[in-house]
């Protein structure tokens, strides 16, 4: 057993509490050691019992383990003690129109992580993929040399009336040790890590990091809708004028992301709104031979 699958590890707690918990009324922060998934535990306090009303207080929920981690889809979603860090924030939210949340998700997280670019100062080393994953390269001359950092997943709820909204994120922070299993189901692109950008940093200390300026976004979204953060997310829209392939089966090119967060893709049956109900997106990759060659399955790098 490795140290960080033994050793306690020390989360900063009260100082998010405390500077959440003036801009967020009876906010709390919960660690536990191991739980399915931090998303599937909010929704059944959500959902309440036959003797239990439902909880909707405003809470952060961060799992050292899970043993059921979920992404987009149902796809499952790997992670380890120390290695990974795995929460869900969990609140009531009222917004006009939901479409685009978690994109603003995305552009938190990464201008926190990577807050040397913001205000287009700098190359940015973080990505957003549409509509929910932040990659590591992809942008620019990175094209081709891709990694999934981080993934996103937004459920929601409804009683009485009252909107609950469990935002899911599961971040690499520092290489896995893959079981032979789990490395044969890995998808096409491969996983990055956290300390590829921010050498040191562990899971502690990236969550301090991004809770408070995501539960600001999650704010200012539900005041003033996906529009604000359009501009913001182009900056790193790692499928930005690239093919891509609808899991419809049609293809196309990618021409960013309109003001209410579909994705905006020119057909051969002219521009396409996609929104994230209704297909996935994965970019084509600009050589296939070159992926061939550095792929001895002939999987595409990408």
């Amino acid at each position: 057993m490795t140290d960080s699958q033994t050793f306690p590890i020390c989360w900063p707690a009260k100082a998010i509490w405390q500077a959440v918990a003036p801009i967020l009324p009876g906010f709390t922060v919960e660690v536990l050691p191991e739980m399915d998934s931090s998303n599937t535990e909010l929704m059944r306090r959500f959902r309440g019992g036959a003797n239990k009303p439902p909880q909707t207080a405003p809470v952060l929920l961060v799992a050292e383990q899970q043993s059921a981690g979920r992404g987009r889809l149902g796809r499952g979603w790997q992670s380890e003690r120390g290695a990974s860090l795995t929460f869900s924030l969990g609140l009531r939210l009222q917004p006009a129109d939901w479409s685009g949340l978690s994109l603003v998700v995305g552009v938190s997280l990464a201008e926190s992580l990577d807050p040397q670019t913001n205000g287009n100062a700098g190359r940015a080393r973080i990505a957003l993929k549409w509509p929910n994953d932040l990659w590591l390269g992809g942008l620019g001359d990175e094209q081709g040399d891709e990694r999934k950092l981080a993934g996103i997943l937004v459920e929601t709820g409804s009683w009485d009336g009252l909107r609950y909204a469990v935002i899911g994120v599961g971040i690499n922070i520092h290489a896995m040790q893959l079981s032979a299993a789990a490395t044969a189901a890995m998808p096409a692109i491969p996983p990055g890590c956290l300390q590829e950008v921010l050498p040191g940093i562990d899971a502690p200390a990236a969550l301090l990091r991004v809770v408070l300026p995501l539960v600001q976004a999650v704010q200012a979204f539900e005041q003033f809708g996906f529009a604000p953060f359009q501009a913001r997310f182009a900056a790193r829209d790692v499928l930005s004028n690239r093919a891509v392939q609808l899991s419809d089966g049609s293809d196309g090119t990618a021409h960013g992301v309109g003001e209410n967060g579909a994705l905006l893709v020119h057909t051969a049956a002219g521009m396409k709104e996609i929104t994230s109900s209704e297909v996935s997106v994965r970019p084509v990759c600009r050589s296939t031979a070159a992926a061939s060659t550095s792929n001895p399955e002939g999987a595409p790098s990408c």
